[in-house]
């Protein structure tokens, strides 16, 4: 095992190191498990940690293999390139260590919401919100995670005005590969160029639809809701063109007065069932909307998610004529829209992820 003098090089580590020793503590402990809210927020933890950990173990080894190298090449010269080698991995192994301990953002281990609303448009933005919400359940699907339509308001067409959707990874995931981690960077405005269904003359159209993904809040975290800044108000539940599916007045409608915050639930059966979903909803809102209070008093340039559907406003373009996906905001784009819809994202979304830690580490070097 490596001196404690590696550690002292990472002002952060030794705090970091005693933290994982006492949640690991903490997961033996079979009572936490009888809080499963509980022991997946601190399982999220430890996974977190355990990189720390495992990284910083990795550090040392290669260190010591180094110095031992140089030891042994000062008495036999033969040793020299394997110093060399030692040398590099060390390095290597250095570079991973600042990487993990560079701060990022907290919820990334964190479940999403995420909602997708048509706009510009009419019946084609409604059409291409379909699109968006079935790209993002087939990406999670490629991902192992589970998604859940949490309501949705449909049309005639196949399209949706609004969908709402749960999507969860299993298990414990570190937070490089937590559903926040990777889907935070979609809010925005969405355009689409492509030849309506609707359209006669075989017209290209530019239409948009907006996406807002939050962390989901976890059942333990505190999201202070006053009951009395609610309206809440029950109907029956509609399906495309606003007929009544249901007979009972099982929808959910609850405005939070201050804020202005609606959020209608209508896909469970019952009215207690829809109003626990909207209340979900509701505290990942409030949560996500104080987040970036936050993060606008932190920093004037921070990325905001939209709230209108505006075309000017769009952060990607789904060229359809050329099959071409382009991101505004990393200069990214490639000729596979088809791929893309079909759920292979993940080279737009690691664009998103290599723009935001290159700021990341640019303002770690300036503090």
């Amino acid at each position: 095992m490596a001196s404690a003098s590696h550690a002292d090089e990472f002002p952060t580590l030794q705090a970091l190191l005693e933290e994982h020793h006492s949640v690991e503590q903490q997961m033996a402990d079979p009572a936490l498990h009888n809080d499963q809210a509980k022991a997946r927020k601190v399982g999220r933890r430890y996974a977190e940690l355990n990189r720390v950990a495992e990284a910083y173990q990795r550090y040392c080894a290669a260190t010591d293999d180094m110095e031992a190298a140089r030891e042994l090449a000062e008495e036999d010269p033969s040793f020299a390139d394997e110093v060399t080698s030692l040398e590099e991995q060390t390095r290597q192994a250095h570079d991973a260590l600042v990487d993990i301990l560079t701060p990022r953002d907290p919820d990334d281990a964190l479940d999403v919401i995420l909602e997708v609303k048509s706009g510009e448009g009419g019946e084609e933005s409604a059409l291409f919100a379909a699109d968006l919400a079935r790209m993002y359940e087939r990406y999670a699907t490629t991902k192992g995670w589970s998604v859940t339509e949490l309501s949705s308001t449909p049309t005639e067409l196949g399209g949706f005005k609004d969908i709402t959707m749960a999507i969860r990874a299993k298990g414990t995931p570190s937070p490089e590969e937590g559903v926040w981690a990777h889907l935070k960077y979609e809010g925005g405005v969405h355009r689409v160029q492509r030849i309506p269904v609707t359209e006669s003359q075989g017209r290209i159209h530019t239409s948009a639809a907006g996406v807002f993904v939050m962390p989901e809040v976890e059942e333990d975290d505190e999201v202070e809701i006053d009951q009395n800044d609610l309206r809440i108000d029950v109907y029956r539940s509609s399906g495309p063109g606003g007929q009544s599916v249901n007979t009972t007045d099982s929808a959910v409608r609850i405005t939070h007065i201050p804020t202005g915050i609606v959020v209608s639930m209508q896909n469970e059966k019952s009215q207690l069932q829809n109003r626990i979903a909207a209340m979900r909803v509701l505290a990942s809102r409030l949560a996500a909307e104080a987040r970036a209070k936050r993060e606008a008093e932190a920093s004037a340039q921070r990325l905001s998610q939209v709230r209108t559907v505006d075309r000017s406003e769009r952060i990607r373009t789904y060229n359809f004529p050329e099959n071409r996906i382009s991101d505004h905001r990393t200069g990214f784009k490639a000729y596979n829209l088809d791929q893309v819809l079909s759920g292979s994202l993940d080279p737009v979304i690691q664009s998103a992820i290599d723009t935001d830690e290159a700021a990341r580490l640019g303002k770690a070097g300036d503090e």
